[in-house]
C-alpha cells in the first residue's frame, strides 16, 4: 500500500471508533454498519491504546515462514527464462524439469509470473483461441516431407549494411532443422542449399515443399526432381501451409537473433558458425512444445526405433 492509502485507512479506523462512541454508543451496531467483526474492532482498539495511530496502520497478513514456498533459486530461474526467452509457463516448467530436475507445475510458474507482474507476453506470443488457430498436420515418417523457406536478415545497427538470407529446412515429422546463411537470394543459392540439406539430413527425403518465391523457380524445381525427390509448391499467399518453417523462423528471431552481438554479422563464415551452434542446440537440446517436450533428435530416435 502507498503512504496515502495507509493514511486513509488509519483515518477510517479512527472514524469507526468515533462512530461507536458518539453516534451509536454500541459496538455491535457500528460493526454491522462498517461491515467488520467485533473481534477486529477490539483488536484495532487494543493496538490504538498501546501504540496510538501507529498501531492502526494495516499489517501484512503474510506468514513469517512458508515451508512450501517455491525456493528463491527456482524463482530466479523462472525469471531468467521469462525475461531472456519469453517462454510461457508450460515451456518454463518443461525446461526446469529437463535441465535442472526441478518439478513445478505450469500453474505454479504462472503464479510466480503473475506475482512479479511478468504474466503478459509480447502481443506476437499471446494465446489465441483454438478456433482461431490453424490446425497443423504432422507427417508420420521422417523425410516424408521437408519444408524449406527463406528468412531475410536485416542489417544490425552498428554493423556493415550487408544483406544476408537464412535458408531453413525443417522435417515435417521430427522438426529436425538444417540452417545456412547466404549473401544472395536466387535459384543458385537455393540449389546449393537443397544439396546441403540432402547431405545433412540423417534420412531419405521424399518430398520438398516451398512457397512460390523466385528462388524456387524452374531451375530449382527440376534440380530437385532430378534427385528423385518430389517438389510441391504451396498455394500462393498461404504461408500457413508452410507453418512449421514459418514458426521456426519466429523462434529464431526470439531466441537467437535478439541475443546476437552485431559483430557476428560482419562475416558470413562467422555468421554461419554461430548459426551452426544454434542449429545443434535446437536439434539436440531444446525441448520442443510441439513434440511434447522432446528434442527433434529424440523424436527421430523414437520414430526410427518404432519402425524397427
Amino acid at each position: 500500500m502507498t503512504e496515502a492509502q495507509i493514511d486513509r485507512e488509519v483515518k477510517r479506523r479512527l472514524a469507526i471508533f468515533n462512530h461507536a462512541e458518539e453516534i451509536t454508543g454500541n459496538v455491535s451496531m457500528t460493526c454491522r454498519y462498517y461491515g467488520i467483526t467485533r473481534q477486529t474492532f477490539y483488536d484495532w482498539k487494543r493496538r490504538y491504546q498501546e501504540l496510538g495511530e501507529e498501531g492502526l496502520k494495516p499489517r501484512s497478513t503474510r506468514p513469517k515462514f512458508s515451508p512450501r514456498a517455491t525456493h528463491v533459486d527456482v524463482v530466479n530461474k523462472v525469471i531468467y527464462l521469462r525475461r531472456h526467452y519469453h517462454f510461457g509457463p508450460g515451456k518454463i516448467a518443461m525446461y526446469l524439469k529437463r535441465y535442472h530436475d526441478v518439478s513445478i507445475s505450469q500453474s505454479g510458474v504462472w503464479r510466480i509470473l503473475r506475482r512479479l507482474d511478468m504474466s503478459r507476453l509480447p502481443s506476437s506470443q499471446r494465446y489465441k483461441r483454438l478456433d482461431k488457430r490453424w490446425q497443423r498436420y504432422e507427417k508420420q515418417l521422417p523425410g516424408h516431407q521437408v519444408q524449406i523457406d527463406v528468412k531475410f536478415i536485416a542489417p544490425i545497427k552498428g554493423a556493415p549494411k550487408k544483406k544476408y538470407y537464412q535458408f531453413t529446412a525443417i522435417d515435417d515429422c521430427t522438426r529436425l532443422r538444417v540452417l545456412r546463411i547466404f549473401p544472395n537470394l536466387n535459384q543458385k543459392t537455393a540449389i546449393q542449399f537443397v544439396d546441403y540439406v540432402l547431405e545433412r539430413m540423417p534420412f531419405l527425403v521424399q518430398q520438398i515443399q516451398t512457397d512460390n518465391g523466385s528462388e524456387f523457380g524452374s531451375s530449382f524445381h527440376y534440380h530437385v526432381l532430378d534427385k528423385g525427390i518430389g517438389h510441391r509448391y504451396i498455394k500462393p499467399r498461404t504461408p500457413r501451409l508452410n507453418g512449421k518453417v514459418e514458426r521456426s523462423h519466429r523462434i529464431d528471431a526470439e531466441e537467437f537473433y535478439r541475443l546476437l552481438d552485431g559483430a557476428v554479422i560482419d562475416d558470413a563464415k562467422v555468421f554461419n558458425d554461430k548459426l551452426q551452434e544454434w542449429e545443434d542446440y535446437y536439434n539436440y537440446h531444446r525441448p520442443h512444445g510441439g513434440l511434447g517436450g522432446q528434442t527433434p533428435y529424440e523424436r527421430l530416435r523414437q520414430k526410427t526405433t518404432a519402425r524397427v
